[in-house]
């Protein structure tokens, strides 16, 4: 993948780490890792493994995410994005939770899935602009209340299209007293 911004994964054509937009207007993430830009073959395994739980690419990608997040701040939990239960009971299994246990083994870190919630059915995103996107995913997530809360979390998703779903869920666990939230993820779209 070509230099990228550090808090975004957008590429940038020079070595500063962080973008201008991102600089105007800083993003609930601290720091993204992504894999692959979103393109062949990536294009092509992700839907796979998504859609039709092709496990074997899911593996595959999930190893390049782990290589590619080998060198990054230590979290004290990883959080996969959580699919609501009607979207989970539809297609039968989580691929973030699955990319997360994977790289909860390889990275040797805690896997949380008891902190964040989807509790609000949302549309698939796939069909929404950005802007529909952000209003889509508007008190989407709820964070159960601990006594403490990790001071560094990960999230891990598949894909970033807009930033969108990673956003409203850095914003809860924000909100939740989480002072550092980053995002591993297989491929951003540019």
């Amino acid at each position: 993948m070509p230099h990228a911004c550090t808090r975004c994964a957008q590429p940038l054509p020079t070595g500063d780490p962080v973008c201008g937009a991102c600089l105007r207007r800083p993003p609930p993430l601290d720091a993204v890792i992504a894999a692959f830009d979103y393109g062949f073959p990536v294009d092509r395994l992700l839907p796979r493994f998504k859609f039709h739980r092709d496990l074997a690419a899911g593996a595959l990608l999930g190893d390049c995410l782990a290589r590619a997040a080998t060198f990054a701040a230590r979290p004290d939990a990883l959080i996969p994005i959580p699919l609501h239960t009607a979207r989970l009971r539809e297609r039968g299994y989580d691929q973030a939770l699955e990319l997360a246990r994977l790289l909860a083994r390889r990275h040797d870190l805690p896997l949380r899935t008891d902190l964040l919630r989807r509790v609000r059915a949302t549309s698939p995103q796939s069909r929404l602009d950005a802007n529909a996107r952000r209003r889509n995913l508007r008190h989407a997530f709820a964070v159960q209340r601990l006594p403490e809360a990790p001071a560094h979390v990960v999230l891990v998703d598949d894909v970033m299209t807009t930033g969108a779903t990673l956003h409203a869920a850095a914003h809860a666990l924000r909100r939740a007293g989480v002072q550092r939230v980053d995002a591993w993820v297989c491929a951003r779209v540019r």
